[in-house]
Parts: C-alpha cells; sequence; structure tokens
C-alpha cells in the first residue's frame, strides 16, 4: 500500500509542478542555453514561414481570380473586334461591287401565322 501512495505522490507532485511552471529548473536552461535559444529561432523559423506560405497562397488565388476576369473579358473583346471586322470588311466588298445592299436599322421581325 505504501506504493500506490508514494506513485500517488509523485505523479501528484509532477502534476503540481507543471501547473506551477517548475518541471524545468532555471539550471537547465543555464546549461542548455545555446540549444534553447535554438529551438526557439528554429520555432520562430517555423511561424514565419508558415504565416509567408499562407498570405503567398492566399495572393495566388486572388491573382488567379483576376485572371480567370481578364482571360473571360479578353475572348470577350476578342469575340465583339471579329464581328466588326467581318461586318466592316463584308460592307466594303458589297460597296465595292456596287451591288446597293446595306445593313438593316431595324432587326427582322416574325409574323406569326393565324
Amino acid at each position: 500500500m505504501a506504493k500506490k501512495t508514494t506513485s500517488k505522490r509523485k505523479s501528484d507532485n509532477i502534476i503540481l509542478r507543471i501547473v506551477h511552471g517548475r518541471l524545468l529548473p532555471i539550471d537547465y536552461f543555464v546549461k542548455h542555453w545555446v540549444y534553447v535559444l535554438l529551438c526557439v529561432g528554429m520555432i520562430m523559423v517555423y511561424i514565419t514561414n508558415r504565416y509567408q506560405c499562407l498570405t503567398r497562397m492566399e495572393e495566388i488565388r486572388k491573382l488567379e481570380h483576376e485572371l480567370e476576369i481578364v482571360q473571360t473579358e479578353r475572348i470577350r473583346e476578342r469575340s465583339e473586334y471579329m464581328s466588326r471586322i467581318r461586318e466592316s470588311s463584308m460592307q466594303e466588298l458589297v460597296d465595292t461591287m456596287h451591288l446597293n445592299l446595306r445593313v438593316q436599322d431595324k432587326p427582322p421581325y416574325r409574323l406569326a401565322p393565324r
């Protein structure tokens, strides 16, 4: 029964030391200050790298969305340009042949059968 109480006290002691922040004594940090400083530096570099990665990924998403919009706009403008070129070239061709044809001002409409 003595073993159970001592192991219980040791586990309570470790838990209390963790809660009170006394798990690692100051002497440990004094002896191993280089390693502790190196670990803290590596953690800071990891956090910085992760933050930069997330911000760059967000910027990439934003730029991809903007690129998609610009590509759509380019296709629309190209389509409009090509239709204007076709219409003007056809009008020039008709004018050179003296066919007396012109573009209608009013769109055609369909008469409904009765």
